[in-house]
């Protein structure tokens, strides 16, 4: 079925698709187990043009919509989720932002070289204290005349170590409430930039995630995307739209985690035959179809409705919230269907049933979401609407 996509959306999923079973899958167990991040198949990646999908063609990019970008981070996640959260974060909260908010000169000296493969991009919001509260940051840029000086720590920073420059949020005005935050476009190897610490994670091992500190890092005006103490706002636009491409990233470890199970139940056999004729793992089987299925029309209708230029605040952290926990379910239940050998790293479900963990987590737990639509809906009650 198609979903009723256009032919263009359809071929970049098909290529994606193609790529991802040639080059990534049979590699992502090995890179996962040795954390490696493997900078040759990102080359590769880049090249292809998934660091700029959502950048228009005047600046290096594909100029692809919401849709065809979400169903690109669905194959790779069904692959490798790993190298999936690097392509999405240099795309939706790096290149969006910066595409949006930035300058032309910004645009051409930030974003054409990541549009073009030469670089990925990262997001630098969270700090050891502020995580879910985006507006608790206490990282400072001081104004000094025609420069800010930048001071402070951020964590949980994926393509930290590996991109060319990271979309930073400081504060500019501790004064001010609602205007308190600036964005920065900071590149890696700026004076006074350091990667302190690279995480030991849980799941998506072969990507990077870092702290990174700025020490007395000195940005001259031209650092600052739009004006000051917009920070805040690109954060939150930002985050809104990459909610759609975390479901579709949750969809797709979930795709992965179900074709494994599927084809387990056709292969193993105990009892004098194939393990998939028992009536209660057929059953769990088609929940699990029924959870991707679900996923998978809501990320769509949450890219439509980006794409149409409506805001779709409560549609992204729907399909987010479903997506990543029905993700958990699903890679939960495709290693109690392999009993023992599910929990060996001989066989992909352990890696996507870890990798699935964090997408209940990262750009907006699922608690924030919950928060997020219903406000939402009380709002819309009190307006009367639907």
């Amino acid at each position: 079925m198609d979903w009723g996509l256009t032919a263009d959306q359809q071929m970049i999923r098909a290529m994606v698709r193609e790529f991802a079973a040639a080059e990534i899958e049979p590699n992502a167990g090995a890179w996962d187990k040795n954390k490696e991040f493997p900078v040759e198949t990102f080359k590769q990646l880049g090249e292809l043009g998934l660091f700029g999908m959502v950048v228009p063609e005047e600046w290096g990019g594909a100029g692809l919509d919401g849709v065809a970008y979400c169903l690109a981070l669905e194959e790779l996640a069904r692959a490798d989720a790993s190298t999936c959260v690097a392509i999405s974060v240099t795309n939706s909260v790096y290149c969006a932002p910066v595409n949006k908010y930035g300058t032309d000169a910004q645009k051409e000296r930030w974003l054409r070289p990541c549009a073009r493969g030469e670089w990925l991009g990262a997001f630098a919001l969270s700090e050891p204290e502020a995580g879910s509260d985006a507006a608790g940051l206490t990282t400072r840029a001081e104004r000094r005349g025609d420069e800010y000086v930048l001071t402070g720590s951020k964590v949980w920073i994926t393509n930290g170590a590996v991109c060319g420059a990271m979309l930073v949020f400081a504060v500019t005005d501790p004064r001010s409430e609602k205007r308190r935050i600036s964005a920065f476009i900071v590149p890696r190897d700026h004076p006074g930039v350091a990667i302190i610490h690279q995480e030991d994670k849980m799941g998506l091992r072969s990507s990077c995630t870092n702290q990174v500190g700025f020490e007395q890092c000195v940005l001259s005006s031209d650092h600052l995307l739009a004006e000051e103490g917009d920070g805040l706002k690109i954060a939150l636009d930002s985050l809104d739209g990459g909610r759609a491409g975390i479901a579709a990233q949750a969809v797709g470890i979930g795709q992965g985690a179900y074709e494994a199970a599927r084809d387990y139940l056709q292969e193993r056999e105990a009892f004098g035959g194939p393990i998939g004729r028992f009536e209660g793992l057929r059953h769990q089987l088609a929940r699990m179809a029924i959870e991707i299925h679900a996923g998978r029309l809501l990320y769509l209708q949450a890219a439509t409705l980006r794409d149409r230029g409506a805001r779709n605040t409560r549609q992204a952290a729907i399909a987010k919230l479903q997506a990543s926990e029905a993700s958990n379910r699903i890679a939960y239940q495709a290693v109690q269907m392999h009993g023992g050998y599910g929990y060996v790293t001989d066989y992909a479900v352990e890696r996507f049933y870890r990798d699935a963990r964090v997408t209940t987590i990262y750009e907006g737990t699922s608690e924030i979401q919950r928060l997020i639509i219903a406000r939402s809906v009380l709002a819309a009650a009190q307006e009367g609407a639907a």
